[in-house]
């Protein structure tokens, strides 16, 4: 008991002498800005420099370094999946890699410092709260990919009923892609910045079928694979794209409808259970309880 106790105090203080050396080494905001602009690079200068992290992207990135950098390769195993991943809940930036790898790194450690102060079943408590820290930013990203994705589905119905006003109104598909982008950024901002990106591509030089093959990778959903589907299907085939546009909205709206259907069918089975278990044994007691207490009494009354 003494050891586990002397060990979590040990790895406290590293946690917190590591923090405080990053965290007086990072240089404050207000620093870096007028480093920025007293090295403002001249008019004529068109080189592009990537903005540097700053906050906590710079602590994560320190602790995920040397020497701690095996533990950080044996924890992340794969950069492009975990890349992947990272992409799908919205999170696109080099820096995520190393604050979800130093995230994994800390937490356990973590759980155990604290674990430390627990009276009695320090080891237990350790090991359970370092199990729920490592696999606790993994659960994070999970539930972050699943609300990403409810939203694009939820908004993508609207959106193609602007892109279909839109191509009635003459618009060409890219504008109408970048128009309906505009009108969505305030109720969906996941799905007016998806369509952002595939303005950019394109105007990198990306072909259009593969921008929109691109945002069917990065949001990974039916829905969106469909949507992107049909449209290579009529730029391949040169079939009009308003009129395949509206019937793709008739048919995402149809199965709109069809889940709110199947939601409240689901309502009067899930209501069964609390019914039976809370509601029903309090509505017996209040009908059975008087005629119960009557029926004892008249039974005493009998007896005597």
């Amino acid at each position: 008991m003494m050891v586990l106790l002397v060990i979590s105090v040990a790895i406290t203080a590293f946690i917190f002498g590591a923090l405080i050396v990053l965290w007086l080494g990072a240089q404050e905001p207000i620093d870096v800005r007028l480093m920025e602009v007293a090295a403002r690079q001249p008019l004529g200068d068109t080189t592009i420099t990537a903005p540097s992290p700053a906050g906590f992207a710079v602590i994560a990135a320190g602790i995920t370094r040397s020497p701690l950098r095996p533990i950080r390769d044996l924890i992340t195993s794969n950069d492009e999946d975990l890349t992947y991943r990272l992409g799908l809940a919205g999170f696109r930036k080099p820096e995520h890699v190393e604050i979800y790898a130093a995230a994994k790194m800390l937490l356990p450690v973590a759980a155990i410092a604290l674990a430390s102060f627990v009276g009695d079943n320090i080891l237990p408590v350790a090991l359970i709260g370092a199990a729920l820290g490592f696999f606790a930013p993994d659960l994070v990203v999970t539930q972050l990919v699943a609300r990403r994705r409810e939203i694009v589905r939820t908004a993508l119905p609207d959106a193609v009923d602007l892109l279909v006003i839109c191509m009635e109104a003459g618009l060409g598909i890219d504008q109408a892609l970048v128009r309906v982008g505009e009108e969505v950024r305030l109720t969906c901002p996941v799905l007016a910045d998806e369509l952002q990106i595939i303005n950019r591509e394109q105007r990198a030089g990306k072909p259009r079928l593969d921008a929109w093959r691109s945002m069917a990778e990065r949001v990974d959903l039916d829905f969106v694979r469909q949507f992107v589907g049909m449209l290579v299907q009529t730029e391949r085939f040169g079939t009009p794209i308003s009129s395949a546009l509206g019937q793709f909205a008739d048919s995402l709206r149809s199965r709109r409808m069809q889940a709110a259907e199947e939601i409240a069918a689901k309502a009067g089975i899930k209501l069964l259970f609390p019914l039976v278990i809370f509601i029903f044994p309090s509505i017996f007691v209040v009908l059975l309880g008087p005629a119960i207490l009557n029926i004892a009494k008249a039974l005493n009354d009998f007896l005597k």
